[in-house]
């Protein structure tokens, strides 16, 4: 009688995708259980190995038993995240992501998360938050557990996501191991094994919820009209509609109150830059860590106009000669405009996709922020300060309790609007200061979005993998 969970690699079907105008071939191993007792039938993985792993043969120098493991998610607005394949049509689909890192020689795992928005039968919450990550554990511990059957190096596993799904990835390399999802992972009966992973590439990460609200407003005070898209699928297509506004009295006085909220916030890291000075804010909002988000902007901007781009587009731009000189902060902000409205996150009528994450079985939506919930304009309750802990990555930085990965790849894109420069520049900040390898930039005149740039990315995992045993 087969073993529950046990990879069987004589069960995939061989294809082959033209990428580039070059083959590349590949074996499939669709819908696997990746627990024994699962509560959605999302809780599915895909496998695809490169043909040659099963022939002796090498690709881009691995081997079998050496190849990374690639494992991208399609979590986005924290909503469920499919398994996903090449030639998937739909929206959420990342099958050209699949393609190139197998071409690149990578196997390649996408398993199936819960989101918030599932239910069951009896109409009960099935995916809220701590669901998308439990699941995302449960898919590395299968893995791991398959070590010597599952093609790959199970010790050379790297996550990707963008958005949501960049959380999930950015949680992933965070909490490897930790008690919190231990008693979840076993009522599901996942694997046993353990869940740290090798290294980690997050586009746009939209997580440290519970400091984002004051973080937006850090940014974005004083600046009143928001613009953003309203976003509808038809025939798996995104359709988007522009759609603006102003905040509200109410919005335009609670913004301060969350401005001064992140100061003492952003303090309490005690962050340091790459030569060992602090970064801290003054009472007004001021001083090196605004200036260290200034410096990776500039960076940024230098980078594209050496690249032959008009950097000068974007308001705020100081350009002399072949040098970006400056980044006028208001003027930037103004030219990349506001897109949410206060709080950004933690919506006071519950409205908010991350409101519905934190619901619980019996209640779909609830607060999050003690200030949220204080100025709630629904009865609303306030979900369990532990859980939310539990699902930041920052909680696994301020004091060790997991396995933190090694290795991180952080890309927030320049003209992003939907949380702070400072929530990923804080992430990738105490990641450094932990003494862990960080790769972090935001990259130029770009929005919320990820996989623009997969050589780059692949690369990077090579310049890791490459000369690893």
């Amino acid at each position: 009688m087969p073993t529950p969970l046990r990879f069987d690699d004589t069960q995939g079907q061989d294809h082959t995708a033209q990428v580039d105008g070059q083959p590349v071939t590949y074996r499939a191993f669709m819908d696997l259980t990746y627990v024994t007792m699962p509560v959605d039938p999302i809780q599915r993985l895909n496998v695809f190995v490169p043909t040659p792993y099963f022939n002796g043969g090498t690709v881009n120098g691995y081997q079998r038993v050496t190849a990374p493991i690639f494992m991208p998610n399609t979590v986005g607005g924290y909503l469920p995240g499919p398994q996903d394949f090449p030639g998937n049509l739909a929206v959420y689909s990342r099958g050209d992501t699949i393609l190139r890192a197998l071409k690149r020689g990578y196997v390649v795992v996408t398993a199936g998360l819960r989101g918030r928005t599932q239910t069951d039968g009896q109409g009960q919450n099935t995916g809220k938050a701590p669901a998308f990550i439990v699941d995302m554990k449960a898919a590395v511990r299968y893995v791991k557990f398959n070590a010597g059957r599952l093609p790959g190096n199970p010790e050379r596993i790297i996550t990707n996501g963008t958005s949501a799904g960049g959380a999930t990835s950015a949680l992933m390399g965070a909490s490897g191991n930790a008690d919190f999802f231990e008693s979840r992972l076993q009522d599901l009966g996942a694997a046993p094994a353990t869940d740290d992973i090798f290294a980690v590439s997050a586009y746009c990460p939209i997580h440290n919820l519970e400091h984002a609200d004051a973080a937006y407003e850090w940014e974005f005070s004083g600046i009143d009209q928001w613009h953003r898209q309203r976003i509808r699928v038809e025939d798996n297509r995104q359709i988007c509609t522009p759609i603006h506004g102003h905040l509200s009295e109410q919005e335009r006085a609670l913004s301060p109150q969350l401005k001064a909220a992140f100061i003492p916030y952003v303090n309490g890291l005690e962050l340091k830059d790459r030569a060992g000075n602090p970064l801290s804010l003054d009472h007004t909002g001021e001083g090196s860590f605004k200036t260290q988000i200034l410096r990776y902007l500039k960076d940024s901007a230098q980078t594209a106009l050496d690249a032959g781009q008009d950097v000068t587009k974007y308001a705020g731009v100081i350009v002399s000669g072949h040098t970006v000189t400056r980044i006028d902060w208001p003027q930037y902000l103004r030219a990349i405009t506001r897109m949410k409205s206060v709080p950004a996150f933690d919506a006071l009528d519950l409205r908010n996709p991350e409101n519905d994450l934190f619901g619980n079985r019996l209640t779909a939506a609830r607060h999050f922020t003690p200030f949220a919930q204080a100025h709630s304009a629904v009865p609303a309750t306030l979900a369990d300060a532990d859980l939310v802990a539990a699902v930041n990555p920052l909680t696994y930085l301020l004091k060790k309790q997991s396995h933190v990965a090694p290795h991180w790849r952080i890309r927030h894109g320049a003209a992003d609007r939907d949380t702070s420069f400072a929530i990923p520049v804080i992430l990738a900040t105490k990641l450094a200061n932990r003494g862990y390898d960080v790769d972090f930039a935001l990259p130029w005149a770009t929005p919320h979005s990820g996989d623009y740039d997969l050589p780059d990315l692949f690369d990077w995992i090579d310049g890791l993998c490459q000369t690893a045993g």
